[in-house]
């Protein structure tokens, strides 16, 4: 049994210091992952690479105990968690601009769209169609989140899913194609 696996093991059965442990491991590609994740993203999230690592693993933290087996399931959750972290700032961002928790009245429309960052934008309408194609084909959204943001191959991805290389490759269509007509 690998050290990776027997840290997900101790990190399913709840050992508190675990999870560091695993994250002190994995941190190189971590941040491989993170630092795909905020260059896709550019100056929207003001995140850095490191910040990102760091608010995923507090994130981790507190979901608590985590039932992931393989190295691979622990990379593919990392970058669904990444993912959230950049969609919360981005939307955190968003609320901010418009007053917060403030009453808002809002006069003019074309002001709105010319004041907000088409990058922000772009991530939250990713964001939405991904939520939108999960209540679809679930499968579809897990392998989006393997292949683009984990940056996994199609191999890795039909492991941890279970299925085959062939299937990952058409449900990566699909879910290319259907992410494409939803941007438009």
């Amino acid at each position: 049994m690998s050290q990776v696996t027997s840290l997900l093991a101790a990190i399913g059965q709840g050992k508190p210091d675990a999870l560091g442990e695993l994250y002190a491991l994995l941190y190189p590609e971590l941040r491989r992952l993170a630092h795909s994740r905020v260059r896709r993203s550019g100056d929207m999230t003001l995140l850095e690479t490191t910040s990102l690592v760091h608010e995923s693993y507090l994130r981790f933290e507190k979901s608590g105990a985590v039932a992931i087996v393989e190295r691979a399931q622990f990379m593919a959750y990392a970058a669904r968690v990444m993912r959230s972290v950049v969609v919360d700032m981005v939307r955190a961002r968003h609320s901010e601009r418009r007053g917060g928790a403030a009453v808002h009245v809002e006069l003019d429309d074309a002001n709105h769209e010319a004041a907000s960052d088409p990058h922000e934008n772009e991530v939250l309408r990713v964001h939405e169609s991904l939520e939108e194609l999960a209540a679809i084909d679930p499968r579809l959204v897990q392998v989006v989140e393997m292949r683009y943001f984990a940056g996994m191959t199609e191999f890795e991805v039909a492991q941890v899913l279970g299925v085959g290389v062939r299937t990952v490759a058409r449900d990566w269509e699909k879910a290319r194609l259907f992410l494409h007509a939803s941007l438009r």
